[in-house]
C-alpha cells in the first residue's frame, strides 16, 4: 500500500526506524507534548511510551532547562538543529539523570516547523560504556597477547594488521617488523604461492581448520605449523580481512617420533605387550648369524619382520632376496632356489643362478616355507646345514653365505603330522621361533597403525588428510581383521580414494569392513537383544569378579581395554 495514502502506514514505519536506534528517541510538538517515544527513550528513563505520549515533556521529566530550553525553544520556534546541548531529566524513579541531546527540526508536508525530533543518551551510561568498552579492550588484547597460538590479521591487500606475541615468538619476527608488510613475505611458506589457506578462506568465505604448512622463521629454519582460517567481517558485513591462528608443531612432531620409535621397530608398529617383547626379541637376534622361523596369520607382517633382522644384521649392506614359496609351480620350486645349468631341460638355453645365489654374504626370505614340495625339502635341509648345494643339471657344487629367514602362516607341527613337511627341516628352521599375534588381539594398535597409514597415503596421493572421525575408529577398532594389518593398510587406502576433505568418516571406508551396512552381520538373527543381554551380564559378572578392574577384566574377556571401555559404554556398564 502507497504511504502517501495511508498515514498510518507512515507513521508505522517512522515508529519501526526510531525503535531500531540504541540511544533513546522522542518527538515533541511546539507545544512541548511528546508525539512518540522509543524503545531506547523507555529503556534510559523507565517510562513507558503508553504512559506518557501526548503528555507534556516539561512536566513528566521536571527538567531544569535554564539556558537549554531557550536553546529547544529556539528550535522550535525556528527549525533549527540542535547539537550536543546536556541538562538534567527526573526518570520514572524521580531520579537525576543527566541526558546530552541532538535535535532535528520535525516539518509538515508544506515544510511548516511543528517540533522536534531529539536523539539524546544518558551521558553516565556513555561514560560507563565507554569504560567497559576499555576494559573489555584491554581484557580481550591480554587474552590475545596470552594465548599459546599465533594470531595475525591481514586487510583486503594481503598487509598484516596485527601480530600477537605468540606469532611473534613462533616465526621469530617482531611485530613492528611486520605490520604493513604482505603475510607471504614474513610466512615464507611454499604453501603461500600454491595452496594457501587464508586465500582460499578469503575467495571460497569458507572457514579451513588444522591445514598443516611449513613456514620459515626469521632463523632460516624449517617450522611446521597447524592453520586456522577465517574472515574479518564488519558491522554491515563487509570483508575487511582475514585471520589465521597457527600452531607450532615442532613440539607435536618431536613427540611423535619419540611415540613412533617407542612403539615401533624399523617399520612394524605397536604398542601392544605382544608386540613389544617382539621388538625386544628382533634387537637380541638381528646381530646374530641364526636361522629364524617366522609364525603368523596372513597380512600380520611377516616379511617386514624378515627385513627388519636383515637390516639390523651385519649383512644389511648385502643381497634381501625374497621368494614367494606358494606363488611358484612345483616343478619350477628347485630351479628358482638353486639355479640350473645350461642344457638341464629343454629351455635352458644358459645358465642362471638361483636365489641362494644371488643372496650370497646377504639374507634369503623364504616366504611360505610350507609350500616347497617334499621333493626339495631334502636339497633346502642341505643347504641349510652346509651352505652348499648344486644348481640343477650341475655337477660341481656351489658354496654360499647366506642367512635364512623362513615364514610360513600354518602350523608347521600339523603339517609334519600330514606328512606334507619334513620335521628335520622344521627343527633346521625353527632355532629361534618369531610369532606375530593377529591384529584382532591387539586392537589398541590399530590408532597408531592408521596414523602411520595416513602419513603414508597422503605422500602417495598428495593429499592432507588428518584424521579419521571417531565413528570410523570405532568401526575399525571393532572389526575383527581376518587379513590383519594387511587389510588395515588397504582400507586406509580404499578411505583415501574416497574421501575429498580433511578427515575421514564410516562411509569412506570398505563395505567389508563397515559394520553398519549389515554386511558382516549374521543373516541368522532375527533378535540380537539376547546375545547383547547376554554380552552385559558377562562384562558385569567380569567386573564384579575383577572389583571393577578394567585391565584385569579386559585380559580375562581376551579383548582390549578400548574394547572393554567402549562395550561398557554401549551397555552403560559402569566399574562401580
Amino acid at each position: 500500500m502507497d504511504e502517501k495514502k495511508n498515514p498510518s502506514l507512515a507513521n508505522n514505519r517512522e515508529e519501526e526506524i526510531l525503535e531500531e536506534f540504541s540511544d533513546g528517541v522522542f518527538a515533541i510538538n511546539n507545544d512541548w507534548r511528546i508525539i512518540s517515544f522509543s524503545k531506547g527513550a523507555e529503556r534510559i528513563t523507565g517510562y513507558l511510551a503508553i504512559d506518557i505520549t501526548g503528555k507534556n515533556f516539561n512536566k513528566v521529566f521536571k527538567s531544569k532547562l535554564d539556558i537549554s530550553k531557550s536553546l529547544i525553544n529556539d528550535g522550535l520556534k525556528h527549525g533549527r538543529s540542535l547539537t550536543n546541548i546536556t541538562f538534567e531529566i527526573k526518570n520514572a524513579e524521580n531520579k537525576s539523570i543527566t541526558i546530552s541531546i541532538n535535535a532535528t527540526p520535525l516539518k509538515d508536508v508544506k515544510g511548516n516547523n511543528i517540533g522536534l525530533i531529539v536523539n539524546f543518551r544518558d551521558i553516565e551510561e556513555v561514560y560507563k560504556l565507554h569504560a567497559d568498552l576499555y576494559t573489555e579492550n584491554t581484557r580481550l588484547i591480554s587474552i590475545l597477547n596470552s594465548i599459546t597460538d599465533g594470531v595475525l590479521t591481514i586487510d583486503n591487500e594481503w598487509r598484516i594488521t596485527s601480530f600477537n606475541p605468540a606469532a611473534e615468538r613462533i616465526t621469530g619476527h617482531k611485530a613492528e617488523n611486520v605490520m604493513g608488510k604482505q603475510c607471504y613475505e614474513v610466512m615464507q611458506s611454499e604453501t603461500c604461492k600454491t595452496n594457501c589457506p587464508l586465500r582460499k578462506t578469503m575467495a571460497t568465505k569458507i572457514p579451513i581448520y588444522d591445514y598443516e604448512i611449513e613456514i620459515i622463521n626469521s632463523q632460516g629454519k624449517i617450522v611446521p605449523i597447524s592453520a586456522n582460517t577465517a574472515l574479518l567481517i564488519d558491522e554491515q558485513d563487509n570483508i575487511i580481512g582475514g585471520v589465521e591462528t597457527f600452531r607450532d608443531l615442532s613440539i607435536f612432531k618431536k613427540l611423535t617420533e619419540e611415540l613412533h620409535e617407542k612403539y615401533s621397530y624399523e617399520k612394524i608398529i605397536g604398542k601392544n605387550k605382544k608386540m613389544q617383547k617382539v621388538y625386544n626379541f628382533l634387537e637380541t637376534i638381528s646381530p646374530m648369524n641364526t636361522t629364524v622361523l617366522i609364525t603368523g596369520e596372513t597380512g600380520t607382517g611377516k616379511e617386514l619382520v624378515a627385513r627388519a633382522i636383515h637390516h639390523n644384521s651385519p649383512r644389511k649392506h648385502k643381497p634381501f632376496v625374497k621368494i614367494d614359496c606358494s606363488a611358484i609351480p612345483e616343478t619350477l620350486i628347485e630351479s628358482e632356489l638353486f639355479g640350473y645349468m645350461k642344457g638341464a631341460f629343454t629351455d635352458a638355453r644358459g645358465d642362471k643362478p638361483g636365489k641362494f645365489q644371488l643372496a650370497d654374504k646377504g639374507t634369503i626370505f623364504l616366504d611360505e616355507i610350507s609350500n616347497i614340495p617334499l621333493s626339495v625339502q631334502a636339497k633346502l635341509l642341505r643347504v641349510i646345514e652346509e651352505q652348499t648345494f648344486e644348481p640343477l643339471g650341475g655337477v660341481k657344487t656351489i658354496r654360499v653365505d647366506v642367512r635364512i629367514i623362513a615364514a610360513t602362516n600354518l602350523d608347521l607341527q600339523k603339517s609334519i603330522a600330514q606328512g606334507t613337511f619334513r620335521q628335520d627341516l622344521y627343527y633346521r628352521i625353527n632355532v629361534v621361533p618369531v610369532t606375530l599375534p593377529p591384529l584382532r588381539t591387539r586392537s589398541g594398535d590399530i590408532p597408531l597403525l592408521v596414523k602411520h597409514f595416513i602419513t603414508v597415503f597422503n605422500e602417495k596421493f598428495g593429499k592432507a588428510i588428518s584424521q579419521l572421525s571417531q565413528d570410523a575408529m570405532d568401526v575399525l577398532i571393532d572389526y575383527s581383521w581376518p587379513g590383519n594389518v594387511r587389510q588395515l593398510e588397504h582400507a586406509i587406502e580404499h578411505a583415501f580414494i574416497h574421501c575429498t576433505g580433511r578427515t575421514i568418516h564410516v562411509h569412506h571406508l570398505p563395505d567389508d569392513v563397515n559394520h553398519s551396512n549389515g554386511v558382516l552381520k549374521p543373516t541368522f538373527m532375527i533378535n540380537k537383544n539376547p546375545l547383547l543381554k547376554m554380552e552385559q551380564d558377562v562384562i558385569i559378572e567380569t567386573l564384579r569378579q575383577n572389583k571393577g578392574n578394567r585391565r584385569k577384566t579386559a585380559d580375562a574377556l581376551g579383548i582390549s581395554r578400548i574394547t572393554l571401555w567402549r562395550k561398557m559404554k554401549k551397555h552403560q556398564i559402569t566399574s562401580e
